[in-house]
């Protein structure tokens, strides 16, 4: 039962007809969609798909599939996103060059972190920050299936970036904890907790989250701001607010008639009854400069002042990387016993962001550093930027990776022994330690599929 005044505030939005075909919308089943990762090039689903006009890797399922039993959802091949979120994808094509520095204030559980990624590829550099400790881990696990380098992810207050790193970010999406009216027929819960009071604290949230990392943006940046909700206060209202009080110009976005996306003043909704798909709301804006120049200073000179901390020097260096596609592009980096490796090109921001910063992860993790060879870790496995051809490699039958994924034992006729690559379709799944008559599995056992 959709709330009274939820439905009041609605006429304020829409005329009296879609105001009935939005709340008939939201009692139907929501719309399954995914987006694929370029580590794949085809679709898999024994189902009718038709493509999400705003984003050529977007599809539409038509039925729902038990995504745990399939092993390349947990290979990162594709992420399980709502097809109106991708829309930030139109927003980095018009303005954003993929050499940019791009903030996600806000990322878990990663659907548009996994998004940005993909479109900054090698050129750019993603920091994926969550305030909430618990989502934080559910973050970086959904960066490091997608295989992504180029991505810092980080635990800190929006004030944080504001205060420490003013200037430094091309881009920062916000995409701000809202009253998740746009989520109604996915979560009855969203619909209990809902009311007027709510709306109004969610506005204020957002306005101090949005001041408090104003001031990372640099002159000429560009903000994404959107939320999962339909009401003006938490969408139109908070995009003038920003314009207005902070600085900015509000930017259009080239739009198709034929994907049914609204216009708002200003803004952009996508009504579940005009579009195929959650609620969602987006505006763009780029900060105001009173400078030209300001927009075009190189990184270096608009990174603080630091103490460069001293390396610790890495064990078997030449071993690990052996095991990367381009090695030169990475920096190695151990602490204690593990190695990770980061995109060299942005080597003095990311150095920064370990030292001032709560970094649950910066790149990937390579290896364990245990006797006499190095262990590869998980992430090593599902990173791009590995070389598979340095691996004995063992393709696994369905059932072969399922068990895996349980994190079982399982048992590899006529293999190699020591470490293996095992694959899916030919697609890394992670490693195993072939001991002769069973393998030792080191899939990480917090992502274990628990259930069948």
């Amino acid at each position: 039962m959709l709330p009274t005044d939820f439905i009041e505030n609605l006429h304020h939005l829409l005329p009296q007809i879609e105001v009935q075909e939005l709340c008939l919308a939201l009692e139907t089943t929501p719309v399954t969609s995914i987006r694929l990762n370029d580590k794949i090039d085809y679709l898999t689903f024994e189902c009718d798909t038709d493509e999400v006009p705003w984003h050529e890797e977007g599809y539409y399922l038509s039925e729902r599939p038990q995504f745990t039993l399939d092993p390349l959802f947990h290979a990162g091949c594709y992420y399980v996103q709502e097809a109106s979120s991708m829309f930030v994808e139109c927003v980095l094509q018009q303005y954003l060059p993929k050499d940019s520095i791009v903030l996600d204030l806000c990322a878990a559980p990663g659907g548009k972190s996994t998004l940005i990624s993909q479109y900054l590829g090698n050129e750019g550099l993603l920091v994926s920050n969550e305030v909430v400790r618990q989502r934080v881990f559910i973050l970086s696990e959904n960066i490091q299936k997608w295989g992504n380098g180029n991505t810092v992810v980080t635990h800190n207050q929006s004030a944080d970036f504001g205060q420490r790193l003013a200037g430094v970010f091309d881009c920062i999406l916000v995409d701000a904890p809202c009253s998740g009216e746009g989520m109604f027929r996915k979560d009855e819960g969203a619909i209990q907790e809902w009311s007027l009071e709510n709306v109004e604290l969610c506005a204020e949230r957002q306005r101090k989250i949005l001041g408090d990392a104003w001031d990372a943006l640099r002159p000429g940046g560009i903000l994404i701001y959107s939320t999962c909700t339909f009401n003006t206060e938490e969408n139109e209202h908070n995009a003038l607010w920003i314009a207005d009080h902070l600085g900015a110009t509000i930017l259009p976005v080239d739009i198709h008639p034929s994907w049914g996306i609204t216009e708002g003043h200003p803004g952009y909704h996508f009504y579940p009854h005009k579009t195929r798909g959650e609620g969602f709301y987006l505006c763009a804006l780029q900060k105001n400069t009173h400078n030209s120049t300001d927009n075009t200073r190189p990184l270096a000179k608009r990174l603080p002042k630091h103490k460069q901390q001293p390396a610790q020097v890495v064990e078997q260096k030449d071993t690990i990387k052996a095991w990367l596609k381009d090695p030169e592009n990475w920096v190695l980096r151990q602490q204690d016993r593990f190695v990770v490796a980061y995109p060299a090109k942005y080597q003095e921001l990311i150095d920064i962001l370990s030292t001032h910063f709560i970094c649950i992860s910066t790149g990937f993790g390579i290896c364990e550093l245990r006797g006499k060879q190095p262990v590869p870790q998980h992430a090593l496995s599902m990173a791009k930027a590995v070389k598979k051809e340095a691996f004995q490699q063992a393709e696994l039958s369905l059932d072969q990776a399922l068990a895996y994924l349980r994190t079982e034992a399982i048992v590899l006729e006529n293999a190699p022994m020591g470490i293996i690559m095992v694959t899916y379709q030919h697609v890394p799944l992670g490693f195993v330690k072939n001991v002769g008559n069973h393998c030792n599995n080191l899939y990480p056992k917090e992502w274990r599929i628990r259930k069948l």
